[in-house]
């Protein structure tokens, strides 16, 4: 496969994964905010921007961290160039590069959700229709992933696009769980009060794992068992133990195909050794926040390895 057709698929996936996770993290501050006073839903609103890194671009266009601005912003702000219907988009024209290496149900999944979305997204998001418009987001990612695993054959192509779309959710898991502890607490004063289970409730539905979590575990809420649940816990899809399995997978799947390992593969072998040496009480001895922007950083040399390895530039 030329390198293009494997940068096109893997950042396909990846513009899919981050529109969908995007669109959860929106839905699960509405929800909050529709639930907390003025003040409350403002922090809310707030560490949307945080998590997603916008807070330069943000200010720069809104005074205020109101619903409305914050969702459209994010949807369709025309001053932010990595808004979803960008996003959306570029999905959309990766598909279309690699046309050929994709089946017709994966890209009719794609591109009928592109005209919809961006239908949707070319006229300011209301109120009433912030619901419908996250909802339609999140539907796309599930059927573009169900027609993309139920119609294409397991080769270097398929694993291409499953090593993008982890590379992103990880990320994105991780990013979520370090906003946590610095933003989204007024200070550590609130840890283990009303406010901080609310915050607690507010990251798993983020990362679709709220039902889940309460499923596990009684309905209880607690920090401790939720960070366990979200780093170490494989059996969860937007675990970052989960990602990084899978990850390790896709990658020796394609050094098979390849007939070689490359840098990816041994900055692989290294973080997953990182990973599972640690149990949740170091976690929190050497600092969630360190151990997530550890994670973060190697997540990133593996997408950059992944890319110089198979030539996605050349």
């Amino acid at each position: 496969m030329l390198g293009r057709t494997a940068n096109s698929l893997f950042w396909m996936f990846r513009y899919l994964e981050r529109s969908e996770n995007t669109a959860r993290l929106l839905e699960a501050a509405l929800r909050m905010a529709l639930t907390r006073d003025l003040v409350t839903a403002e922090a809310e609103w707030r560490s949307v921007i945080a998590t997603l890194g916008l807070q330069q671009a943000y200010a720069a266009a809104h005074e205020n961290y109101d619903g409305l601005s914050v969702w459209n912003f994010v949807l369709r702000g025309p001053s932010n160039p990595g808004n979803v219907r960008q996003m959306l988009g570029a999905m959309r024209s990766n598909a279309r590069m690699a046309r050929t290496n994709i089946s017709s149900d994966a890209w009719e999944a794609v591109n009928d959700n592109w005209m919809k979305l961006d239908t949707m997204l070319a006229r300011p998001v209301g109120q009433a229709a912030v619901g419908e418009v996250l909802g339609a987001i999140r539907r796309a990612g599930t059927q573009v992933h169900g027609a993309f695993d139920g119609s294409m054959l397991r080769d270097d192509g398929y694993h291409f696009s499953r090593a993008g779309t982890f590379i992103e959710r990880a990320d994105s898991t991780a990013r979520i769980l370090d906003m946590k502890y610095f933003l989204l607490l007024p200070s550590l004063s609130y840890v283990g009060s009303s406010l901080d289970t609310g915050q607690w409730e507010q990251v798993l539905r983020s990362v679709a794992g709220a039902r889940i979590y309460s499923w596990l575990n009684a309905g209880q809420i607690e920090a401790r068992g939720i960070v366990e649940f979200l780093v170490l816990d494989d059996r969860f899809p937007r675990s970052l133990a989960f990602c990084r399995n899978a990850l390790r997978d896709n990658l020796a799947a394609l050094a098979r195909m390849h007939g070689v390992e490359g840098r990816s593969n041994a900055l692989m072998r290294d973080a997953d050794t990182r990973i599972s040496q640690l149990d949740i009480d170091q976690i929190f001895e050497t600092g969630l926040h360190e151990f997530l922007i550890d994670f973060l950083s190697r997540n990133a040399s593996i997408a950059g390895a992944i890319a110089e390895d198979y030539r996605f530039h050349a």
